[in-house]
């Protein structure tokens, strides 16, 4: 799948036309001559810089009780959607989740918690917008199906329920460190890999 950036347009290009980075869809368009080869995450990059693109929710899910690198893992992949200009959507609570949000926020991002508690005071303290719902782990369903992709990182049960979700509504799983094994998810061996992996699914053209 190749990916060209034009610097006169401020627009990408590919083999099914221009990427509407509101619509999150390839229209047809010629390629301006100055169009010069990206990657999927340098793409991703380019569009952000230009602004105008809408703020896809990507979900990022994994344990309370975490190890260092998951955490230091999910505080990287955090601030890269806020750097990307992605909407990072999580549970709101501890572990893995804080350290995303710590990251986006620190980012410049506003990251969202979709909080089981009926209080939004039960968020960490870096979730810009905190929903409680109250209705506990059942809201692990909202999440699974509101995001785009779901990235996890380590995690028990709770991170099984919203992989196994995730792919029941026909959303990518990319898995990171001690992840549930699931049928079906991709297993990335590095954060690049899978920033990599989530910006071309973001770019995907039809019948990719």
């Amino acid at each position: 799948m190749q990916f060209l950036w034009s610097a006169s347009g401020k627009a990408l290009y590919g083999p099914a036309g221009r990427f509407d980075a509101w619509a999150l869809a390839w229209k047809p368009a010629q390629t301006p001559a100055d169009a010069v080869s990206v990657s999927p995450l340098e793409a991703l990059h380019a569009l952000a810089g230009n602004g105008g693109m809408r703020r896809v929710p990507i979900g990022i899910i994994g344990p309370k009780l975490a190890t260092d690198d998951e955490l230091a893992i999910a505080e990287r992949l955090g601030g890269e959607l806020a750097r990307l200009g992605l909407q990072l959507l999580c549970g709101g609570k501890n572990g893995v989740m804080e350290a995303a949000c710590k990251g986006c926020a620190e980012a410049g991002g506003m990251p969202i918690g979709l909080l089981p508690d009926e209080e939004w005071t039960a968020a960490n303290d870096y979730v810009a917008i905190p929903i409680p719902t109250g209705i506990g782990p059942a809201r692990n369903a909202i999440i699974a199906r509101g995001c785009q992709i779901l990235i996890a990182i380590g995690g028990g049960h709770g991170t099984l329920s919203e992989m196994a979700l995730g792919l029941h509504f026909n959303r990518p799983v990319l898995a990171l460190g001690n992840a549930p094994v699931v049928e079906g998810a991709t297993l990335c061996g590095s954060a690049d890999e899978a920033l990599e992996r989530m910006a071309a699914y973001i770019l995907r053209q039809p019948g990719a």
